[in-house]
This record gives C-alpha cells, structure tokens and sequence, in this order.
C-alpha cells in the first residue's frame, strides 16, 4: 500500500457512466463484485493557498489531420453550418468546457509554418504540403486571423508557437509585431489592410516546439543559445506583455532541463514537457481492441509522470527556488494506432472509457504540481489523438474525454484541498505499480469537489471521506463509467459514454461514505 498526500481543486470527480449500475441495484441482485475499501482524510480547513489554475486544462489544436479543416473551421461556404467558417456545433461544444487557452499552430507542423502564408484574401494565400502529417496539401484558408478570432470567439487565451526550426528571427519578430502592434508601423498596417484594425492581446508565445527532435535536432545548450537569440527581438507591444515559453524536454530527458535552467533561466517565463502515455512508439495498439493487461499497462503509464514531473521541478528549484519559471506541460494525453481504413499520419484514433481514466489520474496528478506546473495542453482538440471531439461531415460526437474535462471545470482556478489515503495497488506487465484509487478536491466559493476515480477493473471500491469539520453538507454526485471497458461512442451510438447523476453515497456531520463501481469516476459536489 502506497501512502499519498494531495491536495485538490474545486471537487470535480469525472468520468461519466453508460448504463447506471448504481452499487445498490447490484446488491439488490445479489451479484455485487467484491468490494475495497480506502479511507480518506480530507482537510478543508486547511489554510492552503495553492491554486489549480485553470490553464491546467488547457487544449491543443495543430494542422494534423482534420484537427483543424473539418474540426474547427469549414469556412463561410460550407453547407455545414458555421459562424464566419467555424463550426456551430463545435464552437458551442467547446463552450461548455470552459476552454482557458488554446495552443496553435503545432506541434511539428510550428517548426514548418510561415505564417505570412496565412494572411490576405484566401484566394491569394499560397497552398504548403504539410511534410510532418501525411503530406496532405493545404490552402492556408486558416490563419493568423483565423486563430486568434476563433480565441475570441471561444473566449479563451491564444497560446501561439513560433517557427525556430526552418524560420528566421526576422520572420518570428514581425510575426509579433503584426498580432500585438497598435503602431503605424508596416506590420500593423499590414494587418489593418487584411481587416483587423487593433491588434490582438496575445500573452503566451512558444520560442520553437520540440527543438531536440522535429524542431531542428538540436543540442540543448545550442537551443539556448538559440533560444537567448529569438527571444530578444520577440517585443512588448502597446501594453501587450509576452510570456516567453522555451522549449522543454520529452519524458525522462533532465538533462535538457538542466541545461536550459543554467542557460536560459530568467529569459524564460515558462518551460515546457511533452509526456504521452505511450507503451510501444513501433506498436502502440488499438485504441478500441485491448484486454485488462493493457488497461492496467497504459494507467500505470500515465501515473508515472507523477515522478517525471517531480523531478523536473526538483532540478528547477535548483536553479530558481523562488519558483518564478514556470513548467508548461504544453503535450500530452493518449497515443494509439490510427484507425483502420483513416489516412496515415493523420492520427484520427477513437477515444474509450480508458482514455477518459488516463484523463482523470493525469489531472489528478497535475493538481498536486500547480506551485510550479501552471499550464497543460491535452494533444489534441478534434480528431486528432486523444481528442475532446470527432466530425464527420456534418456530424459531431462527444468522446468520454470530453465528458471527463466537462465534469473536471469547477477544479478550473480553485484553491487545492489536501488530503490523505492509502490505495491498494498491482504491479502492470512492465512492473511498475499502478494504484487502483486516486483522487482530487478544490474548493472554490464555498464548494468543495471531489473527484475519486476507481481503477479497478473487477471490483467497487467504498471510500470513507473523513472531513476535518462537523458541517452537514449538502452532496450531489455525478459518475462516468461504463460496462464495458472499451466502451466509447460512435456516430451512430454517441451516447454509449456520458456523465449520469450518481447517487450510492451517504453523508453525515464529518463523514462521507461513497461506492464507486469497478472503472469509473466520481465528482461530488459539497456545498
């Protein structure tokens, strides 16, 4: 048993159940699993002032695949109905989510983009082969304009990634310039002739994507260097203050941390980490075809960067103890095989129950890191890898990540509530351990969530919340789970995954007694 000390943001327990099987309809039958028990102390008199920002749920949205042409933006013409080229159905979708920041254009497809391809009359912008996804051929009609409006649209912050790998520091520099400027200077007059009279308010800019790998291959203490460069002539303009982001390591690689803290350090405001739960980058597996093995494979996986985080924070605080360089985990989520009969390098994967519990335990995890962790953007938003949504033509389903992020937002820019249990936990076919319970709780205008999640495969699990006060609450509850460990929803069955009201829970003064059916995740609401 692993002994586990967390601290929550406004108590959110995600991933929603297809086909209520309440604990006490089963016991009613007589076929109840065999049952756990955690108990848990949660201590919301706790003078905690630590905050889960809501950046933490960030999102992501390259040009891969139909992630962006036939995801987001379908433009004006299109018989599928949009608002200025954007996608109703989606744009009110993602509404709902409260999406805080949106990362564009990439991903590797950044390193490839020049964006004065992007601007001007559509008719005149000229077509690129996008050489890192598929080599599929696009017109451009989606650009610097585009982006930043639908930003506004969705009420969200632009998080824009910079071309360090194949652009120069000219390119990068007047880019800024041309969202941010309100100068009569030629950039800004070029964007007041492409009909966009004051500049953009445009906080967080990516200096380069996945510099050690697509963005150029290079050293760390070479991107330093390059990093110190381009950064310099990425100005503030009239009030717009840029909050510079240097590429970070992938995974386990410290040494690039290291090195960008004793290099970079203050000329950075932020770092970023890519981490994808991902078994085997040659076979990586079905997203929809998996046996328990496999289940339990890819959660012990996704808990690991629970430590990778740590230590990348540890050798920060190494170099910035006053934690003023903060680490934006800008990539991560799911990685499976493409689905059969999809365009190769296009990364259209289905979304299941399991990707939702990876969801769950990967967020849960990060609540505990917002003292330096204050920005993470799930790959991607729409059709690409583990997406909140998937089109076809006119048509748009919701997948059990969505749900799980819909039941996550009252964590969004709640103060975190620590608390304490013990979980029992297996070893994974890769042996490392995986807890079968994690959860997470915030508190926010007086409301407490609690998010507790049941790995376990076979059995329900009963959670004794211990509270540090005798207050009576008032407790609501809402479940995602399904029969069916694989169960996901499809254009024709788009409700075989979604969030229900949850009932088997029993509270009194100082106490909550919950059963959380075998794979699913819980969200009470105190208050």
């Amino acid at each position: 048993m692993k002994k586990l000390l967390l601290s929550v943001a406004s108590i959110v327990a995600v991933l929603a159940f297809s086909g209520v099987w309440s604990a006490s309809a089963q016991n009613k039958k007589g076929d109840a699993p065999s049952q756990r028990e955690v108990r848990l102390t949660l201590h919301n008199q706790s003078s905690e002032k630590q905050v889960i920002p809501k950046e933490i749920y960030g999102q992501f949205a390259e040009h891969l695949g139909r992630c962006i042409y036939g995801g987001i933006w379908v433009g004006e013409n299109s018989p599928i109905p949009n608002q200025k080229g954007y996608r109703v159905d989606v744009l009110e979708a993602l509404k709902a989510l409260k999406v805080p920041v949106l990362r564009w254009p990439g991903g590797c497809f950044a390193d490839e983009y020049h964006w004065m391809d992007g601007i001007g009359p559509y008719e005149k912008r000229p077509k690129m082969v996008n050489t890192n996804w598929g080599g599929t051929v696009e017109d451009n009609s989606f650009g610097t304009h585009e982006f930043l409006n639908f930003c506004e649209l969705l009420g969200c912050e632009p998080y824009v990634n910079g071309n360090v790998g194949s652009g120069s520091v000219e390119e990068m520099a007047k880019w800024v310039e041309y969202m941010t400027s309100d100068a009569d200077s030629p950039m800004a007059n070029l964007r007041r002739e492409n009909g966009r009279n004051k500049p953009w308010k445009v906080k967080y800019f990516g200096v380069g994507n996945e510099n050690w790998g697509c963005g150029g291959n290079m050293r760390p203490e070479y991107y330093s260097d390059v990093y110190r460069r381009y950064a310099t002539f990425c100005k503030n303009y009239s009030g717009n203050q840029l909050y510079k982001i240097a590429c970070g390591a992938s995974d386990y690689d410290y040494k690039w941390t290291d090195v960008l803290m004793s290099q970079v350090g203050r000329q950075m405001h932020g770092l970023s980490l890519h981490y994808y739960s991902v078994m085997n980058w040659d076979r990586k597996g079905s997203a929809t075809q998996f046996n328990p093995n496999d289940w339990y494979a890819v959660i012990g996986k996704c808990a690991e960067i629970d430590s990778v985080i740590k230590r990348h924070c540890d050798i920060m605080d190494e170099y910035d103890p006053r934690r003023q360089i903060d680490m934006i985990l800008d990539e991560w989520g799911t990685w499976w095989d493409e689905e059969p009969g999809t365009v190769r390098g296009h990364l259209y994967q289905q979304n299941t129950l399991r990707d939702a519990m990876v969801a769950a335990v990967s967020l849960n995890i990060f609540h505990k890191y917002t003292y330096r962790l204050k920005m993470a953007n799930i790959a991607q938003m729409i059709n690409v890898l583990q997406s909140m949504i998937l089109t076809r033509d006119d048509e748009m389903i919701l997948t059990p990540t969505y749900h799980l992020f819909k039941m996550y937002v009252p964590h969004q820019d709640a103060t975190f509530v620590p608390m304490y249990y013990e979980s029992e936990s297996i070893r994974d076919v890769n042996r490392r351990e995986v807890e079968l319970f994690s959860a997470t709780a915030s508190r926010k205008d007086g409301v407490v969530t609690l998010s507790l999640v049941n790995v376990d495969l076979e059995k329900e699990c009963k959670v004794v919340v211990a509270l540090d006060d005798e207050t009576k609450y008032e407790v609501s509850g809402e479940i995602l789970g399904a029969k069916e460990m694989n169960a996901h929803n499809t254009f024709e069955q788009p409700e075989n995954v979604k969030i229900q009201k949850f009932d088997a829970f029993k509270s009194s003064k100082g106490q909550i007694e919950v059963v959380l059916p075998a794979k699913s995740v819980v969200t009470l609401t105190l208050k």
